[in-house]
């Protein structure tokens, strides 16, 4: 769910101008799920711009304080690409941060969430970006697995797949974004960066992306 239409289009464009996001309809890139896409998002570069990295960081603290009104939360990151970004919005909130990884470390004290959790601990997820939502929604059975309240996950940017909107929808928790795919392919064709052929094989891709 797209919370502000305004942040979506600024978010898409920011995440354009700085290349995080890269679109190749004819040369498609490959996932490590196999897939083929004409779409290829690295949300870690933000970091590298203070005044994006800023921006985003901003509205991602004003939707929490909107839409999670308690200020008595954690905020749980993502690993590895939500770790920064979570921890900024965690300093902007004065909130505790923790992060969680994809699976129990092998050694020490084998943890999966880094950092001071109580148990029935409220907290905030942040994501840098949702495809099916898999890796998303094994942080937040991680946490409620130590007895955490998980109130919702607010990301940077979604890719829209009916997959991902299933499994959030078949975990019953609530997702919010700042901006997604179809706001940004649009913003591509705003500013010249795909043509109106482009704009439908992306289009039609979304559609099917596994095959």
């Amino acid at each position: 769910m797209i919370f502000d239409q305004q942040t979506a289009v600024k978010t898409a464009n920011y995440l354009l101008q700085i290349n995080a996001i890269k679109l190749s309809p004819e040369n498609p890139f490959s996932w490590a799920s196999g897939w083929k896409s004409p779409i290829y998002c690295d949300n870690r570069i933000i970091l590298s711009y203070p005044k994006i990295r800023n921006y985003l960081c901003d509205q991602l603290a004003i939707q929490a304080k909107s839409i999670y009104q308690n200020n008595k939360y954690i905020i749980a990151g993502v690993a590895t690409g939500a770790i920064g970004i979570g921890m900024l919005v965690a300093q902007k909130l004065n909130l505790p941060f923790i992060y969680v990884r994809p699976e129990p470390k092998k050694h020490g004290r084998k943890n999966q969430i880094e950092g001071y959790m109580p148990v029935n601990s409220k907290v905030v997820v942040i994501e840098d970006l949702i495809s099916t939502g898999k890796s998303s929604l094994i942080a937040v059975e991680a946490l409620k697995g130590q007895g955490a309240d998980v109130l919702g996950m607010l990301g940077i940017f979604t890719y829209g797949f009916k997959i991902a909107d299933d499994n959030f929808k078949n975990s019953k928790v609530n997702l919010n974004t700042l901006s997604n795919y179809d706001i940004l392919i649009h913003e591509a064709l705003n500013q010249n960066i795909i043509d109106s052929d482009s704009l439908s094989k992306l289009t039609e891709w979304r559609k099917s992306p596994d095959n």
